[in-house]
């Protein structure tokens, strides 16, 4: 079989691309933890009437330790697979990616295995955090000389 039939025929049995399903399970399910977290929120500043400085760092750790639980018992990959980015943007994106790589240390002992593993991805996403900072912040800080 010459390559321009092989081309032809590996085209054709191609799976076709979703982007407008896809996109919208990704709007759909963000905007889901989106409510969820306003709902968490809600609820601490009326229910328990926490000021809303101190209801906003409470909702977060909520949604981690939701998103970390989830990622435990399986459910949230599978959300993953479904939502994509819906599900990885928000800060439960993550706490789910922190608790998979514990969880893929968690043979090899408590210490060597989950600890280091955690800090494997935590040190690359802070340090991602501290550079985006850095520039994000020197470039308000150019901008307000314009303004």
């Amino acid at each position: 079989m010459d390559e321009k039939k092989y081309n032809q025929i590996a085209e054709e049995l191609k799976p076709k691309k979703q982007v407008f399903k896809h996109t919208l399970y990704a709007f759909l399910i963000g905007g889901a933890i989106g409510a969820i977290g306003e709902f968490f929120l809600e609820l601490y500043q009326n229910l328990f009437s926490i000021s809303e400085k101190d209801a906003g760092p409470i909702m977060i750790i909520t949604l981690v330790l939701i998103a970390a639980i989830l990622t435990g018992l399986g459910i949230y990959d599978r959300l993953g697979n479904i939502a994509g980015a819906g599900s990885f943007i928000p800060i439960t994106g993550f706490s789910n990616a922190m608790t998979s790589c514990a969880l893929d240390g968690k043979t090899e002992g408590l210490v060597t295995g989950v600890a280091a593993n955690i800090f494997k991805l935590g040190g690359a996403v802070i340090t991602f955090g501290i550079v985006a900072s850095f520039i994000l912040g020197g470039l308000r800080y150019v901008v307000s000389f314009f303004i």
